[in-house]
């Protein structure tokens, strides 16, 4: 190949006797590459192509495993927007691998003290990370995507290396590491729970806040992304030059065995860069009003992430960017979707208004890849328009915090009666009435990483977060919780009881309302953080995994696996459209009716009412399309009583069904369900703060 190279592919690629490296800097002066030895030493290396704004080169006998970093020359004008230091080594946007820490040095900054428009011309080439050049050649042994439809989709959200950290079967050389997260015991916690699908928090490599690092702490969520191509190298056991790629793709694959698919919390909205005081680390030194949401003086940041800058992606460099990236990690890494943290950010046009149907969000909707993976929304951000629920269009599901705050606040006796509650049971109608997908655009949850665990949730009325070393103003403040009139952990029997039955009533209402479940990791063994809802820089035992089980928890455990196995086994806790009350073809029953204890409909002042606390679901067995003979499901019967009173509950009668079997009632700690089935009519008392299942036999559905 020609020494100049080629503009395409961006990045570095490894061709037959060297690599070609491309980047993008269309307002640069001169683009050096710089060429890291193993002994420490480096070289400089001019990409002498350019082409419609790429600098490129062809470098011979380089080849995977290679440390390297750009160096820009360029105007520096902050008040402008142009920040070229030569002085600053630069990340490849498009590296598919980094290796290295980022270690607090003034060097980090391309300006002097507090003056950001003083150039700082100190070498930062040893106090950052360096990107590599990586082979992307594997054998994936025809193992492939276990493609789950939406309807069985249960996601469960974890921390990857905190999963397995103190795992006691995982071998200790492999914990905290992708590996770790491939082993056997891992992948067995999984099938045996019944979820379909882990949604990671970031994988991405991610470097910690230049805050933290002053406090001697680190950002162990991975909130701040610093390559959007490269697997984090901290969670790799067998190296960082190439190596976690490598292994990456070994977990993919071992997941993908187990028929379980992965999707990776994705942050494009920011970088670690910061604003106009951060570091120079990438995207800054590149082009850095083509990346950033400028404020009107071209000089400071306008921010809407609270992470002091706002990628661009309305932008085409930016846009391409992110498009390439998705692209990469669904070809090459067989990843199965993404959540995309604080979406709304990404919807910004250049005046920095939303539009949840514009740049970003149209591309992907013709993007032939990417269009039919599972794409989920964090549907705001923290700027002027931001929140955006139910505004994502198809194929979009969102993180719906509405079903969050009202399913807490049914369950510790606040809000207002029920009302509310029948939209999030049967999948949010009010806000997705709209949506083809209907009720799947809702991901139901209760909890999630940011905020209290379900334990924490009903044992702490305050966040205990003073180890985070901000003096306890970190972390939401509003986290609906409750505790039963004791904070924290207690040894009173009917406190305890009490606390352990709220965290049924929740696993078992976010599990089957309509919609896609999301629970968060540990919350099926009841972990706690002591009550620290915002453990984003402990990676520690307070946010890892606890295997330390009691036997309450693994009570816990098989209960949350029961409710799982329910949905499964049950179409009619899969529908996607919405029900109306209408009566089902072949069975003559409504497909929902709303009931009230003595077996009777609700009426609108049973809606209306504050004081209503309590409240029964019918559901009719779900009907096939394709063949309904085959495919007349099972009616149900489903009773929440969230008040501090027993109440009994008539089971309804006559066309509605004969039998009904109890599958679970959340009062009791043990024996959930009864393989007993009780005749219509039958009066069942239902305890205070409570909720039970019932299968309906089949009505005489004529067929």
């Amino acid at each position: 190949m020609d020494q100049l190279g080629q503009p395409e592919p961006l990045g570095a690629t490894v061709i037959d006797g060297g690599t070609n490296f491309a980047v993008w800097a269309p307002e640069a002066d001169r683009v050096e590459l710089c060429l890291f030895t193993p002994e420490g030493g480096h070289h400089n290396v001019d990409l002498t192509g350019f082409t419609k704004g790429v600098f490129h080169a062809f470098v011979p006998q380089v080849g995977p495993g290679q440390e390297y970093g750009f160096r820009v020359h360029g105007t520096w004008q902050p008040e402008r927007g142009l920040r070229f230091n030569p002085a600053k080594l630069l990340i490849d946007p498009y590296a598919k691998a980094v290796t290295g820490e980022l270690i607090l040095d003034e060097s980090l900054f391309g300006h002097l003290g507090s003056d950001d428009t003083v150039f700082n011309d100190k070498d930062s080439a040893d106090f950052v990370p360096h990107s590599v050049v990586v082979d992307d050649h594997y054998d994936w042994e025809g193992v492939k995507s276990p493609v789950r439809s939406v309807n069985e989709t249960v996601i469960y959200e974890a921390h990857l290396a905190g999963m397995s950290k103190s795992h006691p079967d995982v071998p200790e050389s492999i914990r905290g590491t992708y590996s770790g997260m491939a082993h056997p015991v891992m992948i067995e916690h999984l099938q045996h729970l019944g979820v379909t699908a882990v949604e990671f928090l970031p994988l991405q490599q991610f470097v910690p806040e230049t805050f933290l690092l002053t406090r001697n702490k680190t950002n162990y969520w991975g909130y701040n992304t610093l390559a959007f191509f490269a697997p984090h190298a901290g969670y790799s056991s067998t190296g960082s030059h190439g190596e976690q790629v490598r292994e990456f793709k070994d977990m993919i694959k071992a997941f993908h065995r187990a028929g379980i698919e992965v999707i990776m919390d994705v942050v494009f909205n920011h970088t670690p860069e910061g604003n106009e005081f951060g570091p120079t680390l990438s995207l800054r030194g590149l082009d850095n009003a083509s990346y950033y949401h400028l404020d009107n003086d071209g000089r400071t940041y306008w921010d809407s992430t609270g992470c002091g800058n706002t990628v661009r992606a309305s932008h085409p460099t930016s846009l391409r960017l992110i498009m390439d990236s998705l692209r990469y990690w669904v070809q090459e890494m067989h990843v199965d979707g993404f959540r995309f943290d604080l979406a709304t950010a990404l919807t910004r046009r250049a005046d920095h208004s939303p539009d949840v149907n514009g740049n970003l969000i149209s591309a992907i909707a013709q993007d032939p890849i990417l269009r039919n993976v599972k794409l989920i929304s964090e549907p705001w951000d923290v700027g002027n328009d931001g929140y955006q629920l139910g505004n994502f269009p198809e194929p979009w599901s969102e993180w719906n915090d509405q079903y969050r705050d009202c399913i807490r606040d049914f369950w510790r006796g606040q809000g207002f009666g029920v009302a509310e509650l029948g939209w999030r049971l049967t999948g949010s109608g009010d806000v997705y009435w709209h949506h083809s997908s209907g009720s799947h655009a809702s991901i139901n949850f209760v909890t999630a990483h940011d905020g209290f665990t379900m334990r924490d949730l009903v044992t702490y009325n305050q966040k205990h977060n003073l180890v985070n070393g901000e003096q306890g103003r970190d972390g939401t403040d509003n986290n609906r919780s409750w505790n039963c009139g004791v904070e924290g952990e207690t040894t009173d029997p009917k406190i305890i009881e009490h606390r352990q039955r709220q965290l049924r009533n929740m696993m078992a209402t976010v599990i089957l309302s309509a919609g896609i479940p999301m629970i968060l990791a540990g919350d099926e063994l009841a972990r706690t953080q002591n009550g620290n809802n915002n453990a984003y820089c402990q990676d520690n035992a307070l946010s890892w995994m606890s295997w330390d089980v009691q036997p309450w928890q693994q009570n816990m455990f098989d209960f949350t696996s029961h409710l799982i196995r329910i949905r499964r086994e049950h179409r009619v806790f899969q529908r996607d459209s919405f029900l109306k009350g209408e009566k089902v073809e072949f069975v003559n029953v409504p497909d929902i009716a709303w009931m009230n204890a003595d077996g009777d409909l609700f009426a609108q002042e049973d809606w209306d009412s504050a004081a209503t606390r309590s409240i029964g679901m019918y559901l009719a067995g779900a009907v096939s399309t394709l063949d309904r003979h085959d495919m007349v499901d099972n009616g149900f019967y489903w009773f929440l009583n969230s008040s501090d009173k027993p109440v009994d509950v008539v089971l309804p009668n006559g066309e509605y069904g004969q039998e009904y079997q109890l599958m679970f009632n959340t009062a009791h700690s043990q024996n959930w369900h009864s393989p007993v089935a009780i005749t219509a009519g039958t009066v069942v008392t239902l305890e205070p703060w409570s909720t039970a299942l019932w299968m309906v036999s089949l009505r005489d559905a004529n067929v």
